[in-house]
């Protein structure tokens, strides 16, 4: 069968997506993905910040030219409606009428101010699925406290257990939390629209990204009730278990960096683990290093730990001369745990693998053109996932859904829009 025509899971579900930055649009952008009809409602006076990011071209930035919100928002319509206007706002909840779900990621209250509460969403539709992916959720002290991916990092713990021993939290400089509560509010819908199909109940779900966060706490959070023991960033290297070598060494340059960062060049890393005896020999024999084999500081695991300064100073001066990749394989085929620390142009260039599992799909998007996505880590055999296309632009389906799903003709959208009620 031709993987085009096997059914899109979700097909049949509509999601009314109020949520902008990236938790919220990462949550529905899975929804799309596996098929859900998501309608994105935004307007020009409360735009999607990410829109104005990471432009395809900085010189000329425009609300469509971002690549960060199209990978974000692929697979989705969009609408502009107006919620101060009467007949803005009653558009809105005629697609709230029209839809299994709403979701938002504002902070707690936020949409409630705005005109739409759980009682209110219920008077709309009495079968609704409400998801909020709010800071803190929407009950307790803390409720009313506005949070960023750096933030609720940093107050669910992560951003304390990453960095070196001997130096300050560092984070992850990214917004990882950002994503994990996405994908928690994918899995919150989901788990939603279940529990609906089984007894008939609408559902209002209330997540708190801290607490998306606090999970990932979980083996040092165990080790504190069990062992009482603190947790203690040890960087790349293994305290429990102790062994060594155990981290990221710098490798030869390379010539394949992009052309506009050719400073990567010399930026190449590779993780190596020893664990046992056999690694070790195997690790000293790959290396083409006798001495560190007879060195009496590393002849067990334990000395090894020990000197594990010294240690990862001499393999680094073996590494430094070898290509990353090379290196990579030749360890691997002696049974040595090893892997290049890869960059986005090794993952998307050349990366058998990912590339063997179709990972980076192509997919149009009407102002900046076709481009790659990071794909939907999953493959199922009777179902599929898509990459259609890229975000919309801003108001790009408002007359299509407004006349095709909600039955305004298209008179009355193009009075609506002389009177900016949507655009």
């Amino acid at each position: 069968m031709d993987a085009n025509s096997l059914p899109l899971p979700l097909d049949g579900v509509r999601v009314c997506d109020f949520s902008w930055i990236i938790a919220g649009p990462q949550a529905t952008r899975i929804m799309a993905d596996l098929g859900a009809d998501v309608v994105k409602v935004e307007n020009e006076s409360h735009l999607d910040s990410i829109r104005l990011g990471l432009q395809v071209n900085p010189e000329r930035p425009t609300y469509n030219g971002s690549g960060f919100h199209s990978d974000f928002n692929r697979n989705k319509r969009g609408i502009q409606a107006n919620l101060n206007h009467p007949d803005g706002r009653a558009a809105v909840e005629k697609l709230i009428q029209n839809s299994d779900i709403v979701i938002e990621n504002f902070s707690a209250g936020a949409f409630a101010r705005m005109g739409f509460s759980w009682e209110r969403l219920q008077e709309l539709n009495p079968d609704i699925i409400y998801v909020s992916c709010s800071g803190y959720g929407h009950v307790g002290r803390d409720a009313s406290y506005v949070t960023w991916g750096p933030t609720a990092q940093a107050v669910s713990g992560n951003t304390y257990m990453s960095g070196l021993p001997d130096m300050p939290p560092a984070g992850w400089g990214y917004s990882y939390l950002d994503h994990t509560a996405g994908f928690y509010g994918a899995i919150a819908m989901l788990m939603a629209l279940w529990h609906r199909k089984q007894t008939g109940e609408a559902q209002f779900v209330d997540m708190s990204q801290i607490e998306t966060g606090m999970v990932l706490t979980g083996v040092p959070v165990l080790d504190y009730q069990v062992n009482g023991r603190e947790y203690v960033r040890v960087g790349n290297r293994s305290k429990w278990p102790a062994i060594a070598p155990h981290g990221v060494f710098r490798c030869a340059a390379d010539e394949r960096a992009p052309m506009s960062q050719p400073e990567h060049n010399d930026d190449r890393w590779i993780a190596i683990t020893v664990d046992g005896e056999d690694q070790w020999e195997s690790l000293c024999s790959v290396l083409e290093a006798p001495e560190l084999l007879r060195d009496q500081r590393f002849i067990d695991n334990d000395l090894r730990v020990r000197y594990e300064e010294e240690l990862e100073s001499l393999i680094g001066e073996y590494t430094r001369a070898r290509d990353c990749f090379e290196l990579m394989y030749a360890l691997q085929e002696q049974g040595v745990p090893a892997g290049v620390c890869q960059r986005t142009d090794d993952k998307m260039v050349r990366d058998e693998q990912l590339a063997e599992r179709e990972f980076y799909r192509e997919a149009p998007h009407a102002e900046i053109g076709v481009h790659k996505y990071e794909g939907y880590p999953v493959s199922f055999s009777g179902a599929r996932w898509r990459m259609d296309r890229g975000a919309p632009l801003l108001g790009e389906d408002t007359m299509a859904v407004l006349t095709d799903l909600l039955g305004y003709t298209h008179e009355e959208v193009a009075q609506m829009m002389s009177e900016l009620a949507v655009s």
